[in-house]
């Protein structure tokens, strides 16, 4: 899949988020790389098999004081994978846009201070 046509898919996934919950959302870059690089594999700890579909990094919602923003503050960032994200949706038989979909609510539950355990368990409540 072009790059172009990726895009999309994360406007759209995005998009998908409830109005309340894209309301609530500041100070978010959304990113799009092709796959994680070794700095990444390491500080998670991953296994030459394994990889990630998206990674949030930066202070969750729940964490930020009163002085949060104040002067220059970079953006929490959350980078969507799209070489494993196009080849989980293949190994799982749903398209591309679904496993964006899920990938930015997943990336977005912790930038709104879930922890793995409670996103996983969202999930599984959600079916998904």
């Amino acid at each position: 899949m072009r790059r172009s046509e990726f895009e999309v898919l994360v406007r759209d996934g995005y998009e998908r988020l409830p109005e309340w919950v894209r309301g609530k959302i500041k100070n978010v870059a959304l990113l799009i790389e092709d796959e994680p690089d070794e700095a990444t594999r390491r500080e998670e700890g991953l296994k030459p098999d394994e990889t990630l579909l998206g990674l949030y990094r930066g202070v969750p919602h729940t964490a930020r004081g009163e002085g949060y923003g104040v002067g220059m503050t970079l953006p929490d960032t959350i980078t969507l994978y799209q070489e494993p994200i196009e080849e989980a949706a293949e190994e799982d038989g749903i398209s591309v846009a679904r496993v964006v979909a899920e990938t930015i609510w997943h990336e977005f539950a912790h930038h709104f201070g879930m922890d793995e355990v409670e996103v996983q368990e969202r999930e599984r409540q959600k079916g998904l």
